[in-house]
């Protein structure tokens, strides 16, 4: 490690221009990388919604469709209209109550069951169709154009409508996150760091971490629009405190060192150990998301190891170059550094550590059972502004035809009619299910064959498959729309085993079922794999499960602070939140705890060694803290969609509760259970026979 130390310390302009050579196929890496928008495409491949997603897409040319709301407009008027949206690119058919009746007959002709849910009051509905996914560019690019044809009079509801209204909203506000996450930070830093340089440099240098992250980001095809909002606040905050380090090592080198060059040699040299070993337990934290089913958690996880990892290599590289080419701006810039003595909190954890102890024991089980059952939502359409033209346009066809979840039955087209028409008998007695829709019942409705426009035909039955459509008037994700989706499916098996019932309501059931096992599975890995990296780290077996518990304590409070305030939280935020605040702040204890062991195994008695390590470590927690927690407040307080925002409150509230816990619990633990750490870690076995008593 010297050696490579001396380069990077005797090489710094060199360094600088490979970086800002490397900074060019970045930047063209980020702007290439494909962003998805749509949550449900990370469903496993495998479950049957998925498989039938793919039969619509490729069978019958149905990868998505959407409704658009039409006011004031005549038949012949409509069905131009419908003409202009079917020559949009990738639009497979747009069909209204005129494609059957025409311009002459009176839509009251039809069945009022069905008339009520396509016109009603001057209001009409054409349902479109599109021949590529829910998230497709493509599809996205055709509801822009249905936008741009149309008038204020028409809105454009449906799934691909929100997920377009989500891209947009997240794409106007990426550099605003950015800005309020380098503000807030430079603040926190400027009073923190003893130079009005250095903050900049450092901001500067974490900036090229992330541009090689998300540059890097091409080679995993697409991420989603959660991970891009977040992972460069997330990476900030998270980095932040292994460039002040590094910085305080060379700021110390250099009195002892006679060139600024070997004191940096020295600080990277000291830095190394410090902040790769550190880095692992946050690196494994992050990707412990990658075994949830639900595949997000495996693209959150790998961006944001990834941006870990290349943190570290610029801070060890890009950092210390930084450093030396501006050395002689840092020296002239210099001022007093904030120096906050916390002595208050320090005198109280020291003082009172059974008392701190008790009070730990009687908050664990409320905190506890708030985290275990605060209330957490599935419906995408609560994530985005009720001002969005998709918003306004899905919940007019909830009020006004009662059009709340469209789904799609797949089945078998050599069904006889006779079955057929005993499943949709049995599925319209389903409780909630107002309008069933299918080649067979609009035969039943006097509609033959003949009198149905070819395009009709075509999306309801082909060689292979029949496809009913149905209506459930039952939000998304409730518990009544997921019942339904049980006993609907327990229908169609009983007339065809093969039978899949498909949609954005059947996926997002399925999205619940998946989500509830991701949660454990997810939680039990993390804080698993970073008991392992604290065994060797602390060599210790009671010093791991003591700093898990304290950091898992301070999660309980950040998630069971929403269940007692009566907050919902994204289901996205109730997975991931704890393994992100476990592996970005478990840092805060290990670097406490190090400084207890590195003084107790001198011989120097419990209280003298947890005043020493609160001494040498409480103000580097408290600006780690701080940076984590400017890194991501302002975009929860700022952004429109609660996704985000949500993501960003827990882990801004989550970095000041883990580091309050760790500087005040944690010393009191340390006190209570030191004769069991002495005996279950290394290192003490002839240190105490002389524990000194001052």
């Amino acid at each position: 490690m010297k050696k490579l130390s001396s380069f990077i310390s005797n090489h710094k302009k060199l360094i600088i221009i490979i970086t800002f050579i490397l900074l060019i196929p970045s930047i063209i890496g980020y702007k290439l990388t494909k962003i998805n928008y749509d949550i449900l495409v990370y469903l496993p491949e495998d479950i049957e919604t998925m498989k039938g997603q793919e039969i619509l897409t490729n069978d019958f040319g149905v990868g998505a469709y959407s409704f658009v709301i039409v006011e004031n407009m005549q038949a012949k008027d409509l069905l131009n209209l419908e003409e202009q949206i079917k020559e949009i690119d990738h639009v497979g058919a747009a069909i209204s109550y005129a494609d059957v009746l025409g311009t002459t007959i009176p839509k009251e002709m039809l069945p009022k069951e069905l008339i009520n849910k396509i016109s009603k009051d001057n209001v009409d509905v054409i349902a479109v169709t599109f021949d590529t996914s829910t998230s497709a560019e493509e599809t996205l690019n055709a509801i822009e154009e249905i936008r741009d044809i149309t008038d204020k009079n028409v809105l454009v509801g449906g799934m691909s409508s929100m997920v377009l209204d989500t891209k947009n909203v997240a794409n106007s506000e990426i550099l605003i996150y950015v800005t309020l996450a380098v503000l807030l930070c430079l603040i926190v830093l400027s009073l923190s760091l003893d130079s009005f340089v250095v903050p900049i440099l450092l901001l500067a240098n974490i900036g090229i971490a992330i541009l090689f992250n998300m540059g890097t980001n091409i080679f995993l095809g697409n991420i989603s629009y959660i991970t891009k909002a977040i992972s460069a606040v997330l990476q900030l905050g998270v980095t932040t405190d292994f460039s002040i380090f590094l910085y305080k090592r060379y700021q110390n080198a250099k009195k002892t060192n006679n060139t600024k060059e070997k004191a940096m040699s020295e600080a990277i040299s000291d830095t190394f150990s410090s902040v790769t070993g550190s880095s692992l337990t946050t690196v494994a934290g992050f990707l412990a998301l990658c075994t949830m089913q639900l595949t997000l958690g495996k693209d959150i996880g790998i961006v944001m190891a990834k941006g870990v990892v290349f943190g570290v290599l610029c801070v060890l590289i890009v950092f210390p170059a930084l450093l030396l080419f501006f050395d002689n701006l840092i020296e002239k810039t210099k001022h007093k550094e904030l120096n906050l003595k916390f002595n208050k909190i320090k005198s109280f954890s020291l003082r009172f550590p059974y008392l701190i102890f008790i009070i730990f024991l009687l908050l664990y089980y409320p905190f506890y059972y708030g985290n275990k059952n605060v209330d957490v939502y599935y419906d995408l359409d609560d994530s985005l502004p009720d001002t969005l033209e998709s918003s306004i346009a899905n919940e007019k066809l909830k009020k006004d035809f009662e059009l709340v979840n469209t789904e799609m039955i797949l089945v078998d087209s050599s069904i006889k009619n006779e079955e057929i028409s005993k499943m949709i008998n049995d599925i319209e007695k389903v409780d909630g299910i107002n309008l069933v829709i299918s080649a067979n019942k609009l035969e039943s409705m006097g509609f033959n064959s003949e009198m149905l426009p070819n395009k009709i035909q075509k999306m309801l039955y082909n060689d292979k498959y029949q496809l009913i459509i149905i209506n459930s008037i039952y939000e998304t994700a409730s518990d009544e729309l997921n019942e339904q989706v049980s006993t609907i499916n327990g229908i169609i098996k009983k007339y065809d085993k093969n039978g899949i019932i498909a949609g954005v309501g059947p996926l997002t059931t399925d999205l619940v079922h998946i989500c509830d096992e991701d949660f454990k599975n997810v939680n039990f890995t993390s804080i698993g794999v970073i008991f392992i990296i604290m065994l060797f780290v602390l060599k210790s077996i009671s010093l791991p499960i003591i700093l898990i518990i304290t950091i898992e304590f301070a999660i309980c409070i950040n998630l069971g602070i929403p269940y007692y305030s009566v907050t919902e939280l994204p289901f996205v935020a109730s997975i991931v939140i704890g393994t992100i605040q476990l592996g970005a702040t478990i840092d805060y204890a290990i670097l406490l705890t190090n400084k207890y062991l590195s003084k107790r195994k001198t011989g120097t008695n419990k209280e003298e060694s947890i005043k020493y390590a609160l001494d040498n470590s409480i103000e580097s927690i408290f600006v780690s803290g701080l940076c984590f927690f400017g890194a991501t407040f302002g975009v929860g307080i700022y952004s429109k969609l609660s996704l985000i925002s949500s993501l960003c409150n827990l882990m801004s509230r989550g970095a000041i509760i883990s580091m309050l816990v760790v500087i005040i619990i944690l010393p009191s633990l340390l006190y209570i259970f030191d004769g069991i750490i002495t005996k279950t870690t290394l290192g003490f076995k002839g240190g105490l026979k002389n524990e000194k008593n001052n």
